[in-house]
């Protein structure tokens, strides 16, 4: 018969139970303390700043890659027919003359040569934080290139025959002034004469009658038309007379006439080798950038 235990003896084996090891509850807990050492660990990591910029940097070139995808051939320039007809637009604001096809062409070239400066540029990354339109971007290419040239002062052989085709820019031309009125039809510029010489005019007459003054000779017929420069160059000065331009019917006054001047290198000789000097590095650039056209292709549409 067993004798009921003591409470010294039962508190004894409450404690001998606790303190004996539970392989069940060793692996329950070893597994709650790695997850919670997992957990503490992600919460860290989630808190450093270069993962927050990394994972934001992930998003916007992302966005970046869908709202503007690469070109599928960077080395292709279209020349629009829209293009081509703002270049005709803006050829003449009056809209009263269209360019030939020279002149066209050259203002497609200069276009082309500005795209491909762009293109290259953005390729360089001279853009890199300058949110600016493609001409600027096109214009530190160009400086970008000008800085690379390096043009020698000319010879006196090279600079004597460059002023015999280029005479003409340092030439004093003949100049005329003379005084015109409005354009307007034969019978009213004849009524205007006929008031002006009898010194009846209106005031508003004499307020709209320009006086031209100093005008190069050889502008008079783009401006006017050849016949009437040629009237008004044989006209007495001093007279006033009828003539006729390409905008309609004048009264016109000559007033003087100075002579043109021819201009010798040795008087310009200074200016001469400045000049030479700007137009040999713009052509030295227009190579280069003709040099980065060759691996482009320029597609017109029909």
């Amino acid at each position: 018969m067993s004798m009921p235990a003591t409470s010294v003896e039962v508190q004894s084996i409450a404690i001998s139970r606790a303190e004996a090891p539970d392989p069940g509850a060793d692996a329950a807990g070893g597994a709650a303390t790695r997850s919670r050492s997992l957990a503490s660990t992600l919460a860290r990591f989630l808190r450093e700043p270069l993962l927050h910029f990394t994972l934001l940097g992930a998003i916007i070139f992302g966005i970046d890659a869908v709202l503007h995808p690469p070109a599928k051939d960077e080395k292709v320039i279209i020349v629009t027919k829209t293009m081509r007809q703002s270049f005709i637009d803006n050829f003449d604001e009056d809209k009263e003359r269209t360019p030939s096809e020279a002149q066209l062409q050259k203002m497609i070239d200069s276009w082309v040569a500005s795209e491909i400066l762009y293109r290259e540029g953005k390729a360089l990354a001279v853009d890199r934080g300058d949110e600016t339109i493609r001409d600027r971007i096109a214009y530190k290419m160009q400086l970008l290139i000008f800085d690379q040239i390096r043009v020698p002062r000319p010879s006196d052989e090279q600079l004597r025959v460059w002023f015999a085709e280029n005479h003409a820019r340092f030439d004093e031309p003949e100049l005329v002034s003379f005084y015109i009125t409005p354009p307007t039809d034969q019978a009213t510029a004849q009524r205007q004469l006929d008031d002006i010489v009898g010194q009846r005019e209106s005031e508003e007459l004499q307020h709209l009658t320009r006086a031209i003054l100093a005008r190069p000779v050889a502008s008079l017929a783009v401006s006017f038309g050849e016949d009437f420069r040629d009237r008004l160059l044989a006209m007495p000065e001093g007279e006033w007379k009828l003539l006729q331009s390409k905008d309609g019917w004048h009264v016109a006054r000559l007033d003087s006439r100075r002579p043109g001047n021819l201009a010798s290198l040795d008087k310009v000789r200074d200016e001469a080798a400045r000049i030479w000097h700007t137009d040999e590095t713009r052509k030295l650039a227009w190579e280069a950038v003709t040099r980065l056209k060759a691996s482009y292709q320029v597609r017109y549409e029909p």
